[in-house]
């Protein structure tokens, strides 16, 4: 099969690796759409890569045994692994869990888990059924399209009265901006690039302030009647506009952090003890979710189609990550067999 890679500056390819065979309850997906995500961060100078890719969408062609999945199965391909056992797992937060197994070791697969390739590996539990009447690319966006937003917003129990601060307006924010609109709710964005922000506001938010603006804080709360948004996700991990989620929010408001990688430091009690802050931390939904995201994409199927901006042969993955550092893109696909 065919893989991608990264081998060194600003250089993407495709290598040759044998097929990934079944084994226990790992069984082979034909990997149909691969959306992209933060892979290409890794993209400039960043040496050299193995595997890429964590998002899949496609067709079950192989199992080993009888594992709850038939091939033929159309299915959304959840990221990592699970030992499907512990509580977490049980509950449906297997996304925390702390007893995943090796899936090379367990497969003999070099790089099973990556789906920037025409195959991936991934165990029967962690395959979500796609619904007949939708397409492999919409359905890809359950992913980390709409997925770490849906899971946000779920924890915040975001309401049709709220107004909602996003701070971030990549893929995963811009997902949130379909979420939130879908129940109703108002959405502020804070967004300094013009293609994303206009992108937004295309989507359905009320409005996209820029952070670079000296008042930007002054704004979020005039666009507010000075009280502050509701809730505030971020999606950005830049310590700037988390602490910006903090001070723009209400008092008693909640707060929600997807983004991975940066850090913030709270200044003293007057963050969130004094103002009543809820803090969220949200990295994935709960799998027993995720026929209501399904639901979401499907009733959202324009704005689906307006947020993917791009898509991509497999072979074109040089190309895909230097758009993706452009930013002049909503969330971009892969098509392996393509």
């Amino acid at each position: 099969m065919k893989a991608a890679v990264i081998q060194g500056d600003r250089v993407a390819t495709l290598i040759d690796r044998p097929d990934p065979q079944p084994k226990d309850d790992f069984v082979v997906v034909k990997v149909l759409t691969a959306p992209m995500c933060t892979e290409f961060k890794r993209f400039p100078g960043q040496g050299r890569s193995s595997a890429e890719g964590h998002e899949a969408a496609g067709e079950v062609v192989a199992v080993d045994r009888p594992a709850g999945v038939n091939v033929g199965d159309r299915v959304v391909v959840q990221p990592q692994a699970w030992c499907g056992r512990c509580d977490l797992c049980l509950a449906g937060d297997y996304i925390h869990c702390t007893n995943k197994p090796d899936a090379a070791a367990v497969t003999g697969c070099e790089a099973p888990l990556a789906t920037m390739a025409q195959y991936t590996l991934r165990q029967a539990g962690l395959l979500t059924p796609i619904p007949d009447d939708m397409s492999i690319d919409h359905a890809s966006m359950a992913l980390c399209g709409l997925g770490p937003a849906f899971g946000a917003i779920r924890r915040l129990a975001l309401a049709a009265e709220d107004t909602l601060m996003i701070a971030g307006l990549g893929p995963v924010g811009l997902g949130g901006v379909i979420v939130a609109t879908g129940r109703g709710a108002k959405v502020i964005g804070v967004e300094p690039h013009p293609y994303r922000a206009d992108l937004a506001r295309r989507l359905g938010a009320a409005a996209v302030v820029n952070p670079q603006d000296h008042d930007a804080l002054e704004q979020i709360r005039d666009l507010t009647g000075g009280r502050g948004p509701d809730k505030a996700l971020d999606c950005t991990a830049v310590p700037e506009a988390m602490r910006l989620c903090i001070d723009a929010v209400r008092r008693r408001g909640q707060v929600a952090f997807v983004g991975w990688g940066g850090e913030i430091k709270l200044v003293g009690p007057a963050d969130i003890t004094v103002k009543g802050l809820a803090i969220h931390g949200s990295w994935h939904y709960n799998l027993n979710d995720a026929p209501a995201l399904l639901e979401v994409i499907a009733s959202a199927a324009d704005k689906i189609d307006t947020v993917i901006t791009h898509t991509f042969a497999l072979a074109d993955i040089a190309e895909a990550f230097e758009l993706q550092l452009t930013g002049n893109c909503g969330k971009v696909l892969l098509h392996p067999w393509q």
